[in-house]
């Protein structure tokens, strides 16, 4: 009989961004109060789970959220590359018509398409090291559970590709709120099942708080 395995990927908590920057891969982003205590949330939703593995993307925002995490099982925060935030050529800019990047004429040639994106990082190449980055933490985590702290566009790629759903998207519809868990069960090495959680959905911001999530089945086998 195969082995069952759970890993949580989850969203960093919320971060002190007063300006509205588009900061992506940028560093010196660190979690705001409000996000610190949606992390010390999810440790406490999850301080009950057989947790053996905690592993989170190299930036500020995901190794804050993954410490408390740790912490409480008594484990060290790994960093895995593979988990961090898309790129993104209006990273460090602030996004949208007004005041925003969209009004230059020069960044609309990064618009022209949705389906690669042409304004970042390939869709098909999240795939690949976020599946890359999930297997490690199953192969770290077997018969256990382990956690993966990464951002919101990565997490909502994965979890489409596995859901077979197509992997270009309107944003507004992402199902990846701040602090929230989407969890892959697995049999041995295949996907059986995904499901989604928000633990903090008390301290997120009426304008953020997403929609509710019920495990859905896969079928597909992805191997190790």
């Amino acid at each position: 009989m195969s082995e069952t395995t759970v890993v949580h990927l989850m969203r960093h908590g919320e971060v002190h961004n007063p300006e509205g920057i588009l900061y992506g891969r940028l560093p010196g982003y660190h979690l705001s109060e409000l996000g610190r205590q949606m992390a010390d949330r999810v440790a406490e939703h999850l301080a009950d789970r057989d947790i053996t593995h905690v592993v989170a993307s190299p930036l500020e925002r995901a190794q804050e959220t993954a410490e408390p995490i740790g912490k409480a099982h008594g484990l060290e925060v790994a960093v895995d590359e593979r988990l961090i935030e898309a790129d993104n050529i209006f990273q460090g800019k602030t996004f949208g018509v007004g005041d925003g990047s969209l009004k230059n004429p020069g960044h609309w040639k990064y618009l022209t398409n949705p389906f690669k994106p042409s304004w970042g990082e390939p869709y098909i190449e999240q795939v690949v090291r976020m599946m890359g980055a999930l297997a490690a933490a199953r192969d770290a985590a077997r018969g256990h559970e382990a956690v993966c702290v990464s951002h919101q566009l990565p997490i909502w790629i994965v979890r489409s590709f596995a859901e077979r759903r197509r992997l270009w998207h309107d944003p507004r519809n992402r199902q990846c709120s701040l602090a929230s868990l989407t969890s892959f069960t697995y049999e041995g090495d295949r996907i059986v099942s995904i499901g989604y959680r928000e633990p903090a959905r008390d301290l997120l911001p009426a304008h953020l708080v997403g929609k509710g999530g019920k495990s859905k089945p896969v079928g597909k086998s992805f191997g190790a």
